[in-house]
Order: C-alpha cells, then sequence, then structure tokens
C-alpha cells in the first residue's frame, strides 16, 4: 500500500512538472468552484440554470410530500383508536365527528365515505346486501381518491431524477466540446486552453448528479410510503365492511 501511494506522488508530481513547463499558465488558472463558474459559457450556463430550477421543484416536492405524509401519519394515529371505540359503542355519528376532526388523515378520509354512506340506510328495518354493496364503492372511491392526492407530484420526482444526469450529460459534452475547440485554437498553450471547456464538464457532471440522485431516493421512499397508506385504507376498509355486516346481522 505505501509503494502504491508512492507511485502515485511521482507520478502526481511529474503531471505537475509538465503542466508547468507547458506553459506556465497552470498557476493562474482557478479551478475552484466559483472560479470554474466563471468560465462557463452561455449555453453550459442555461444548462446549469436548467438543473437549479430542476432542483429547486425537486426540492418544493419533497417537503410539501413530506409534511403531507407526515400529518397523515400523525392524524391517523389518534383518529384510529377514537373511531375505534366509537364504532364498538355503535355511535356512528360519533364516529363521522371524529373522521370530521382529522382531515389530514388518510383513514379518517377513508371510514368517513363508508359511514356516510351506511348512515343513510341504518334506520331501515332490513340493511340489505345493496346497501353494503354501496357503503363498499364508496370505500373504494374514497381510496382511490386520496391514493392518487398521496401520488401528486412524486412523477414529477421520478422525471427529475431520471433526466438530469442526461442534462448534466448534456452540458459535459458541450464542455467538451469547448476544451477541444480551445485546443485547436491555441496548440501548445498548456492547460489554460482547455480549462473553461474542462471545468464546464465537471460543473455539469456533478451537478447533474447532486439533482438526480435526492430525487430518486426520496421518490423512493415516498413510493414505500404510499403503499403502506394503501394497505392501511384497505385494511380499514374491509374492517368497515365486517363492521357493516355485523350490524346487518344484528337486524
Amino acid at each position: 500500500m505505501t509503494l502504491l501511494f508512492t507511485k502515485f506522488g511521482l507520478l502526481t508530481m511529474q503531471a505537475i512538472i509538465m503542466f508547468a513547463a507547458e506553459g506556465g499558465k497552470a498557476e493562474t488558472e482557478d479551478f475552484t468552484l466559483l472560479g470554474m463558474i466563471r468560465k462557463m459559457g452561455p449555453a453550459a450556463l442555461a444548462v446549469a440554470i436548467i438543473l437549479f430550477l430542476m432542483s429547486v421543484y425537486s426540492i418544493a416536492i419533497m417537503v410539501e410530500r413530506f409534511l403531507t405524509y407526515t400529518q397523515a401519519k400523525t392524524q391517523s394515529r389518534e383518529f384510529a383508536p377514537k373511531v375505534a371505540q366509537a364504532l364498538k359503542n355503535d355511535r356512528i355519528e360519533e364516529a363521522i365527528n371524529i373522521a370530521d376532526q382529522h382531515r389530514k388523515s388518510h383513514l379518517a378520509v377513508v371510514v368517513n365515505a363508508g359511514l356516510q354512506e351506511f348512515r343513510a340506510h341504518q334506520n331501515d328495518p332490513n340493511i340489505s346486501g345493496d346497501v353494503i354493496e354501496a357503503s363498499k364503492r364508496a370505500l373504494q372511491r374514497a381510496v382511490a381518491v386520496k391514493m392518487a392526492e398521496f401520488k401528486k407530484g412524486l412523477s414529477g420526482l421520478a422525471t427529475i431524477g431520471s433526466t438530469a444526469p442526461f442534462v448534466g450529460l448534456f452540458g459535459t459534452v458541450i464542455g467538451i466540446i469547448n476544451a477541444f475547440q480551445g485546443m485547436k485554437e491555441a496548440e501548445g498553450a498548456g492547460i489554460g486552453a482547455v480549462a473553461g471547456g474542462i471545468s464546464e464538464a465537471l460543473i455539469e457532471t456533478a451537478f447533474g448528479l447532486l439533482v438526480a440522485v435526492p430525487a430518486v431516493w426520496m421518490f423512493n421512499y415516498f413510493t414505500s410510503k404510499v403503499e403502506a397508506y394503501n394497505v392501511e385504507m384497505e385494511n380499514s376498509s374491509s374492517e368497515l365492511i365486517d363492521y357493516f355486516l355485523k350490524r346487518r346481522g344484528a337486524r
């Protein structure tokens, strides 16, 4: 390992000496982040602005979705035991009122839809199978609507995660082209001739990955959350249908 680092150090020193002997401009080149941004041409700058806008949009979606899912989880934890106790005592009106107080909860939205449909027929002497089916369809519609709300914005994250690297690659290609043009126009002028193009390529590649990786991570995380919420809503719907059937059998 020591020998490997020694060889690497020698090669690095040789490269520095070659660049210094090649024109003396390596010392004056600014390879800081701000310095490389200053060397970017109009096309590369336009690509960087596009990536910046994509980053801002993805961050906005991440924050909004995170707050939405957090509120849904928090209110559902408060709602579930309360509504379970109300239904255990056959107090449907109280259960509906509890659901109205937890509008951010996905479970409350689904349960409320089923209870509203069932309440319209609860005073009938005989609760027919049509009433149960109508309540089941109301629950299914509520689940579908809530799932669509939960998935809002996730397609944008997926699009940014899949396209940002290619946008960055486009900027990288532009930087490489500019580097070759600099080499052609100033043959033997040292690293200064290609510094602008190299800096563009490095910045665009890094920026594209910086935008894409968090978007992909958060898309996968949010997708798993939505799937978990879907399971919870389906289970709540099934339990509510069982409750309706028990009420029907008790008549």
